[in-house]
């Protein structure tokens, strides 16, 4: 898959920090890092300038990170570490390796692109949570909500290696109107029967990707409620974030 703008390389490479965060993962006190560039176009990112213009971004030095998770080390319990996609570096598994060295526990966040990474990885218990987008029905949509071409395959063989690992993990879809209906999330839900976890997240329109989007008026509280009771007979933990 072509990576508009992306070139390999050997540097680690960060574009955004929180230093603290309490909902990045759920139970959890973590730092958040964002790394720049994505293989997918998805109209509602509202990570816009990391995909599109990373290099305008202000890079942040590790090692400024580093000093910080030690100085909190007794505060925070882990990095997540998102995008962007992560997967597409090479040098991701030395940055793992490197916040594991401060005890800390890694979620990673991922669009399911990159299987081969998840297979090697995963076994290695270097990574304590995954939460990983499920973007559409694996159908023919989900190139739309991806904004590019996809090998659903891959997505499918991300999805059996993350619930086969053993590693904690949760599927996640943000529902966009005029793009996902209750029917696209019931289906959602059927494909990931037997998952842990589903989480639906509310689309925010001013950030997102595609300018058409931002005149888009999210899903109103009942038609979530509505959305997540289709879903939770196929996953009964199933559950709603940003409403």
């Amino acid at each position: 898959m072509n990576i508009r703008g992306y070139t390999p390389s050997a540097n680690i490479s960060v574009k955004g920090f929180i230093e603290t965060s309490f909902v990045d993962w759920d139970g959890k006190v973590a730092a958040v890092i964002f790394l720049p560039y994505c293989n997918f176009r998805c109209p509602f990112c509202s990570n816009g300038p990391l995909i599109t213009e990373p290099e305008k971004l202000a890079e942040i030095p590790l090692e400024k990170i580093e000093d910080f998770i030690r100085q909190r080390r007794d505060f925070l319990d882990g990095v997540v570490i998102s995008g962007g996609e992560p997967t597409i570096h090479p040098w991701l598994p030395q940055l793992i390796d490197r916040f594991k060295q401060l005890g800390l526990l890694i979620k990673l966040d991922t669009n399911g692109a990159s299987p081969d990474f998840l297979a090697t990885h995963l076994p290695k218990h270097l990574i304590d949570f995954v939460a990983m987008d499920i973007k559409a029905p694996l159908n023919d949509k989900y190139q739309l909500l991806a904004g590019t071409k996809i090998d659903l395959e891959k997505i499918k063989a991300s999805i059996r290696l993350i619930m086969a690992s053993g590693v904690d993990y949760e599927f996640r879809t943000t529902v966009v109107p005029t793009l996902l209906d209750e029917t696209d999330i019931e289906a959602i839900a059927q494909t990931l029967a037997g998952a842990r976890k589903l989480a639906l997240q509310q689309f925010v329109p001013g950030h997102a990707l595609d300018e058409k989007l931002h005149s888009v008026a999210p899903f109103s509280k009942e038609q979530f409620a509505d959305m997540a009771r289709a879903a939770r007979s196929h996953i009964p933990n199933t559950i709603v974030r940003g409403i």
